[in-house]
């Protein structure tokens, strides 16, 4: 059994022991949850109603607040309101009635932590529990460090504050749909998100929706059982099972067709799934993150969409600014991104000159923060003496691509024969690259440095191709 923050705490130190407030006006709710939490090494108070539990929060720092929604003098929302203001350290959670989805995300809209549906199942309260504790137990480096970049680099007052938002996200288990051009970093936004909440130590598991072919959407989602179909040749866990525990990123969710994001939607609502050829439903516990660079509520109002399932995952929405509106980011990221090419290339990291620096904070960069990788990339490898100059970045001549000619030398001289019927170019010539570069490598017993000169190109520009081709 995995521990809990609770197993590492220390039995004779009392300020190690975490506090829960549980307010419910049920007597034999609170009599539940109490002994509940008490047998998980838990100290409790408990209050009747919002005025009471006001009352008890401001005499202490409990480590986890647990509501009804329902109470005499007002509701959960209004108590998980209150203690956003006044006890924003405390992670509350409320308890919902049976089906009451609408309730459940109006409070974490509201900033709770996460919900349980009555009547409470105490394999779900006990991982909720513990995911609140590891957010009061775990070192305060968020407080100690709180502008540090992490993954999401940049001094602009856009990606500041886009940092302070996933600061304050991470704490919850609401679901968060990441808006956002393409290449503008939305999967990096939701990593930072999963690495600074309770689930850090968990997987990461980012799926493209738009890169499963519809027939196996099914299984690749919920996994399948030996023999469930043609091909089943093994029980198969599935994404949602291998998230367990973490974090399930759903890339390009707008993709998904309708008859899967019915299935989706039951597997966020239920915490569970059913497995392909199975009986019976799996639970699982994980935090569901999504994405796309598409317009949702206008695929919404054109029924391609469902609106129940948008309502589920845009409980909080997170727009990525694109990088033409925080160009002060720009050179900054540059940099970052060539240290990170030359340790690829195993090369010495090129300089950007002031004109080449010039040219990129004018550009629009409609790819955003992937087309500003691709562009460094390629003129990386056609700088002289490790300088990228403002004529290597290609840039306001009407595109990207740039070619790196190869001189085939004396293994050219037979006349090129195209195959017969229709053909992938790009393939073709891929391959013909392919070849040169595998018969230069092996005239000079795969030095690369002479391989190079041979092919006439340098060695910067042969490692790229190496990589490109998928050659390394």
């Amino acid at each position: 059994m995995a521990p809990t923050p609770l197993d590492t705490m220390d039995p004779q130190d009392p300020m190690t022991t975490p506090t829960a407030l549980i307010v419910d006006d049920e007597p034999d709710i609170r009599e539940l949850l109490d002994i509940t939490l008490s047998r998980m090494g838990i100290d409790t108070l408990t209050a009747p109603d919002v005025a009471t539990a006001k009352r008890l929060l401001q005499g202490s720092s409990p480590q986890l607040c647990l509501t009804d929604m329902n109470l005499p003098d007002g509701d959960g929302i209004e108590l998980v309101s209150w203690i956003q203001t006044h006890s924003p350290c405390t992670p509350v959670a409320v308890i919902t009635a049976y089906g009451s989805m609408d309730t459940a995300i109006q409070a974490l809209k509201a900033g709770a932590f996460d919900f349980v549906s009555k009547p409470v199942e105490l394999n779900r309260l006990r991982e909720l529990v513990n995911s609140a504790l590891k957010l009061s137990t775990a070192p305060e480096t968020q407080e100690s460090s709180p502008d540090d970049p992490g993954l999401l680099l940049g001094n602009s007052a856009e990606i500041k504050r886009l940092r302070n938002q996933v600061r304050k996200l991470a704490r919850s288990q609401a679901p968060v749909f990441i808006s956002g051009e393409s290449g503008s970093g939305k999967e990096l936004v939701a990593r930072m998100i999963h690495l600074q909440g309770p689930r850090s130590e968990g997987p990461f598991i980012a799926v493209n929706c738009g890169a499963i072919p519809s027939e196996l959407m099914e299984s690749e989602f919920f996994g399948h059982k030996k023999g469930s179909f043609t091909g089943a040749v093994d029980n198969k866990d599935g994404l949602f099972r291998s998230a367990n525990g973490g974090t399930l990123f759903l890339d390009e969710v707008a993709d998904l067709p309708l008859a899967m994001q019915v299935k989706l939607l039951r597997a966020i609502q239920e915490k569970a799934v059913r497995p392909v050829g199975d009986t019976k439903e799996i639970p699982v516990d994980i935090r569901v993150l999504s994405a796309t660079h598409k317009n949702l509520p206008e695929l919404v109002a054109e029924g391609s969409f469902r609106q129940d399932l948008f309502y589920r995952i845009n409980v909080i929405e997170l727009m990525v600014p694109p990088l033409r509106q925080r160009k002060d980011d720009v050179e900054l990221l540059a940099n970052h991104i060539l240290q990170r090419v030359a340790k690829e290339y195993e090369c010495d990291p090129a300089e950007l000159t002031p004109d080449a620096i010039g040219r990129l904070q004018s550009y629009d960069f409609p790819g955003n923060v992937r087309e500003l990788e691709n562009i460094l990339e390629r003129a990386y490898t056609l700088c002289d003496n490790d300088v990228i100059a403002g004529g290597d970045l290609q840039l306001g001549n009407g595109h990207q691509g740039h070619s790196i000619s190869i001189d085939y030398g004396n293994d050219s001289d037979a006349p090129m024969e195209l195959p017969d019927g229709d053909m992938d170019l790009e393939g073709y010539l891929e391959s013909i690259e392919k070849q040169a570069i595998n018969r230069a490598l092996e005239a000079t017993r795969w030095n690369k440095t002479a391989a190079a000169k041979r092919l006439g190109i340098s060695f910067r520009a042969l490692r790229y191709k190496l990589k490109k081709l998928g050659m390394e």
